[in-house]
């Protein structure tokens, strides 16, 4: 499968989970309409109040690369100051099976 997965956690400074998924917004927007993302899911985490998940699917390497190198993404980066705790997290999974997507 040359198809991409990436699971990503940011970790919001207490407090200021709400104020994370709001700045998530244009960057949900524009994933939209990427044309190699087929899955760009956000969550929040049930055990943790300051945890937000992201899982990613993309077409292919180049895909996760054009949306990692986009306006969007370099917006959506400058407008983190003071909602994180910490580095972003992330692991690249190579997609085995699936059912629903």
């Amino acid at each position: 499968m040359s198809k991409i997965a990436v699971v990503a956690k940011l970790t919001a400074a207490e407090g200021k989970r709400d104020d994370l998924v709001a700045a998530m917004g244009p960057m949900m927007e524009a994933a939209q309409a990427e044309a190699g993302t087929e899955v760009y899911a956000l969550h929040t985490d049930l055990g943790d109040e300051n945890a937000v998940w992201l899982y990613e699917l993309y077409t292919d390497s180049a895909a996760l690369d054009a949306h990692s190198s986009s306006e969007a993404m370099a917006a959506f980066g400058a407008s983190l100051g003071g909602l994180l705790d910490g580095a972003l997290e992330i692991m690249l999974l190579d997609p085995v099976s699936s059912t629903g997507l």
